[in-house]
């Protein structure tokens, strides 16, 4: 049987000797992948505001962070796949480009409901830039480097702290569109700057055959099922929270709005941080154990939260280290995906496994205002989140740890 497992033959010999450009690769695209990630979630830090100026209920705030959340979700899946086909230097200015008209249209034209649903829907587009960018590392580097390297691409989800973290004084200091006029000129230059200076890794093959033939076989590729599953709650939480913490914490402590944008900005930078170290712990032990830690502790953290206990220390300790496993989490599920996925089809099954990562975003928000609004409480809400989060380390420890131990063999 043929393995499945890439190997040094698709990493340049510049990476394996540890020269060459690939580090300057690597920060471009962060780079791209923080800028999009940007304006991909600057609506959340402002819902409350929303819901204040159009009288929105709980839920349909829930709904307009959420719309952004389930697009770039699912445009991963074509992304990733036009990725394989014609790299990452056409495909990052191209996003870049095109995600700079929602991002206007949300700050200077929406001004309903309806309008920040439409808006919302296309801003989604700069949530796929992370389809572009983790083929485009994995070629660059070897495979005993892929897990380190890609944590550290995936610190470009400091992109919703960066949001979180000025959105809101931005807005405030020089009216509602200012944060989104910005985040578009960013959009701008990195979109010349891509073009300029990214370069795909030598030996870049385009895939044969159509988009939805492709996309079809990598379904088909047992391991994609595998990590998208995982991908959906490790990614999935993060984002989940990334989005609607402040709505939460406004709601269930009576944080002002700036003061619950900081705290998530906390959260969201905890997790960008722990990326990086749950790729460097899957390459130095494997991503197994290290996620099935990471799950089980979110579990814990989780009936913490439920608990609804003081903010200072019990609430904040528990959103915080959830904000440390979720992060690793995601890190260790992508080194695993570097380990499992086919060389010629690590693009396909990077956007189909960043989609349920989106998709595992998508939900929670809408679940967590549900129950919020029927209930008054986020108890059961975070008490599913628990049960998910052992459900799935169990998941981890015994099918996919014995798929995983299996490909050696078959190769």
């Amino acid at each position: 049987m043929t393995s499945q497992q890439p190997d040094d033959r698709t990493a340049p010999a510049s990476a394996r000797a540890g020269g060459g450009p690939q580090n300057r690769m690597l920060l471009l695209a962060t780079i791209g992948f923080l800028v999009n990630f940007w304006a991909w979630a600057l609506i959340g830090p402002l819902g409350a505001t929303y819901g204040e100026d159009l009288s929105l209920s709980a839920f349909q705030v829930s709904v307009i962070v959420a719309v952004p959340v389930i697009v770039g979700s699912l445009g991963r899946i074509p992304v990733g796949a036009l990725t394989d086909r014609f790299g990452a230097r056409v495909m990052f200015p191209a996003v870049s480009l095109l995600t700079i008209v929602p991002v206007l249209f949300t700050g200077l034209v929406a001004s309903s409901f309806a309008m920040l649903i439409l808006g919302g829907f296309f801003l989604g587009l700069g949530g796929t830039a992370f389809a572009i960018g983790v083929p485009f590392v994995n070629r660059w580097f070897a495979p005993e480097n892929r897990g380190t390297a890609l944590g550290i691409f995936g610190m470009g989800t400091a992109g919703t702290a960066v949001a979180s973290f000025t959105t809101v004084g931005i807005a405030e200091a020089f009216g509602r569109p200012a944060p989104f006029v910005l985040v578009a000129v960013l959009l701008a230059l990195y979109a010349v700057l891509a073009r300029a200076l990214v370069r795909d890794a030598p030996g870049l093959t385009p895939p044969t055959g159509s988009l939805l033939a492709r996309t079809m076989a990598t379904l088909k590729v047992r391991a994609t099922v595998q990590l998208a599953l995982i991908y959906a709650l490790g990614f999935g939480g993060f984002v989940a929270f990334s989005v609607y913490l402040p709505a939460y914490l406004v709601n269930a402590y009576g944080l002002d709005r700036a003061d619950a944008a900081l705290r998530t900005a906390g959260f969201v930078v905890l997790a960008v941080l722990a990326r990086p170290v749950g790729g460097w712990l899957s390459d130095r032990f494997h991503p197994i154990p290290v996620l099935v830690v990471n799950f089980v502790v979110t579990a814990a953290m989780a009936v913490l939260a439920a608990l609804e206990l003081e903010l200072l220390p019990a609430g904040t300790v528990a959103f915080l280290t959830m904000a440390i496993m979720l992060g690793s989490a995601s890190g260790a599920c992508f080194a695993l995906v570097a380990r499992l996925a086919p060389a010629d089809k690590v693009g396909s099954v990077t956007g189909i496994v960043g989609a349920a990562g989106g998709l595992g975003g998508f939900f929670p928000p809408l679940v967590m205002g549900a129950f919020y609004t029927q209930t008054g409480s986020y108890f059961f809400g975070l008490m599913l989140l628990a049960l998910t989060a052992l459900a799935v380390a169990a998941f981890c420890w015994w099918p996919v740890r014995r798929a995983a131990a299996a490909r050696p063999a078959a190769a």
